[in-house]
């Protein structure tokens, strides 16, 4: 159940930055909605590392963690904000991924 909820912080760790390059790009009151939503994303992102961490060894969790908040963020970026997706930013996201595996069958 643990990792499910450490999958779940990874994901709102994508959510928190999502939301800070649309606040980033929002203009007037707009960016203050996404600064809000950047806050509940942290919020929540944290608490479910600290619930995880509680019976996940921290190294372990906290690679993890930001082994998703990275893949996802980068994967958003090319889906969203047009970043390039060359052979060589696949290639490293790919032993990113395979690495976040191999923490979670090493455990």
């Amino acid at each position: 159940m643990n990792w499910i909820i450490l999958i779940i912080a990874g994901l709102f760790e994508v959510g928190f930055t999502f939301c800070l390059s649309k606040a980033k790009e929002a203009i007037g009151n707009e960016s203050y909605l996404w600064y809000g939503g950047f806050g509940i994303c942290l919020i929540i992102s944290m608490g479910l590392l600290m619930k995880a961490t509680q019976s996940l060894p921290i190294g372990t969790a906290y690679a993890v963690w930001t082994g998703i908040g990275a893949v996802g963020t980068v994967l958003m970026g090319i889906l969203f904000f047009k970043e390039p997706a060359n052979f060589m930013r696949m290639f490293f996201i790919s032993t990113l991924i395979a690495s976040i595996i191999g923490l979670k069958l090493s455990h």
